[in-house]
């Protein structure tokens, strides 16, 4: 493995949950003085500039905390304001096409939906990947129906690499998420709208099971 996640929470943005971005922005700070420490921008209503130069607004951000930044999809932007990786949907650019333009210099993730999608990503040399939705959550349902808790067990055993439960994760099934071995979890809204956002970091953070921890 090129690169070893050193992260439990896995933090992704969506602007359209907020009335405007600074308002999203602001949340993030919170979170991220609260111990975030990894974010990924996540917006795919934005035109390419309005993308780039919220990356650069969030690299600032995350560098201040020492935490981690992704990129999702945009390798070009990631590249551009020093990232600290991409995510690559399973039926976009190729994990190698990435390796090729980015090297080593960026880590690599990648959303998957299936145990063929996760064997894929992990022998095509993805550093970690996202598995779901785990979950019923209204970001997902494109997907179709939840994989589900125990679906999401066995992508674990079954992959070496870091699997991040990805897909309605929450406060109520965490314990659940935990014992699959599951090395961590990425959130949308319930960080985002979470009314304790200490708490929920702290909670979260702590997320993960004994699967990968030897790795």
């Amino acid at each position: 493995m090129a690169h070893k996640p050193d992260f439990r929470l896995y933090q992704i943005t969506d602007s359209t949950l907020f009335s405007n971005v600074d308002d999203m922005l602001d949340v993030i700070a919170k979170e991220l003085d609260a111990g975030l420490r990894a974010l990924q921008m996540r917006e795919k209503n934005l035109t390419d500039l309005e993308a780039f130069n919220l990356a650069i607004r969030l690299k600032k951000m995350t560098q201040k905390y020492n935490a981690r930044l992704f990129i999702n999809e945009r390798v070009d932007i990631a590249l551009c304001c020093e990232a600290d990786g991409v995510q690559l949907g399973f039926s976009g650019i190729p994990i190698v096409a990435a390796r090729r333009i980015a090297g080593e210099r960026l880590m690599i993730g990648v959303s998957t939906h299936s145990m063929e999608q996760a064997k894929s990503a992990e022998d095509d040399g993805a550093d970690f990947i996202t598995f779901g939705p785990v979950y019923a959550t209204p970001s997902k349902m494109k997907y179709g129906e939840p994989v589900g808790i125990n679906t999401l067990a066995d992508a674990v055993r079954n992959v070496s690499i870091p699997v991040y439960a990805l897909g309605g994760v929450d406060h109520e099934n965490l314990d659940d998420v935990r014992r699959t071995g599951a090395y961590g979890a990425a959130v949308i809204r319930a960080g985002l709208l979470s009314r304790d956002i200490k708490k929920f970091i702290r909670d979260f953070e702590n997320t993960s099971g004994d699967n990968h921890d030897k790795n």
